[in-house]
């Protein structure tokens, strides 16, 4: 079903992707009551990781693509999670994983890649309350993890 989010998604150029599978032992999204929580989705882009820690391996720009490209993912979550992009509410909260070097304190920056394309793609729905960490490491070195909480009717 195609409504006003894929439209404006089409708009905009981007193709959701199929969800991925979790690497792990957990799954992709729990829904309670109106609540859908999102597990972190990575910075990977067509089976390709958009890797590397920032200010040393990546600056912030592909940082911000890479949040980006997490932000695309979680979009593909939610429409395997609820069927139809058009149920969403609200977008809660996101929390951004940098892989960092010790001395790179611009997280928000590079977060900032997926909380404007949600901002883009929901609306005014699409606006947050965020989180912006900087860590040492991310599963397969990747540059950008990041999850969500998103209100659903």
């Amino acid at each position: 079903m195609s409504g006003t989010v894929e439209a404006r998604l089409a708009a905009l150029g981007i193709t959701i992707p199929e969800a991925s599978a979790p690497a792990a032992n957990y799954v992709p999204s729990v829904i309670t009551g109106n609540q859908l929580f999102i597990s972190g989705q990575i910075s990977m882009a067509g089976g390709k990781m958009m890797q590397g820690k920032l200010a040393r391996e990546s600056d912030i720009e592909a940082g911000r693509a890479a949040a980006r490209q997490c932000g695309i993912n979680l979009i593909a979550q939610i429409k395997a999670a609820l069927g139809d992009l058009d149920r969403v509410k609200r977008v809660v909260k996101l929390v951004g994983f940098v892989n960092s070097a010790p001395d790179f304190t611009e997280q928000p920056k590079v977060v900032n890649g997926c909380s404007d394309l949600f901002v883009e793609v929901f609306g005014d729905a699409g606006r947050h309350a965020r989180s912006a960490v900087g860590v040492a490491a991310l599963p397969f070195n990747v540059s950008v993890e990041v999850e969500a909480i998103i209100e659903f009717a």
